[in-house]
């Protein structure tokens, strides 16, 4: 899980940027968002589970792939909600392109990637239960099909309140750091 959210998370934010910043890969890598972003990355499961060799890999990769579309998503759309003003202003006061994305444009869009990673979140932990079912032999999801095929309800509710606990622990964490990464939005942004 970690893994897989965290690659998607990286990528998901670079392919964001790029497509924000540069309209030439936005003109090549966009149609290709489009048309791959709104698959479920469940309904990827039997390509997956024949192009990689373990049930653990698989499971990474999709679980990165739920999490790549909504933070790619809604990275490019904060950029393109930055007023151009603030890159105007930057450039009257001699920053380059560097200075004009890293230190204007990426903080002006970081609550729209911070949506984009809670959206991820929640579409991973959904592929990770269901990847879990269907290909693993370990994992709350394998549990929870495990206990409701022997017919233990009590256990298959045991399970889901671990991963609503563990959901909720791993979200709250996730705003805590939002909350800390973005002090500085506090007057402007409410939430």
């Amino acid at each position: 899980m970690f893994f897989g959210w965290l690659g998607g998370a990286i990528v998901g934010m670079l392919t964001g940027i790029g497509i924000g910043f540069n309209k030439t890969f936005a003109y090549w890598v966009q149609p290709l968002v489009r048309v791959l972003g709104p698959i479920p990355s469940t309904a990827w499961i039997p390509l997956v589970l024949i192009a990689f060799p373990t049930a653990v890999s698989a499971s990474a990769f999709l679980i990165a792939l739920a999490v790549w579309f909504p933070t790619t998503v809604l990275t490019s759309s904060g950029i393109a909600s930055i007023p151009n003003s603030y890159f105007e202003v930057s450039s009257t006061l001699g920053a380059g392109s560097f200075y004009r994305i890293a230190k204007v444009g990426i903080p002006a869009a970081m609550p729209h990637m911070f949506l984009g990673l809670f959206n991820g979140t929640c579409s991973s932990f959904i592929t990770l239960v269901t990847a879990e079912m269907l290909g693993a032999k370990y994992g709350i999801g394998w549990y929870i099909n495990w206990q409701k095929e022997m017919m233990a309800y009590a256990n298959v509710y045991a399970g889901l309140i671990i991963i609503a606990v563990t959901f909720f622990i791993l979200i709250t964490l996730l705003f805590k750091f939002r909350d800390r990464v973005l002090a500085w939005q506090k007057g402007v942004i409410k939430w």
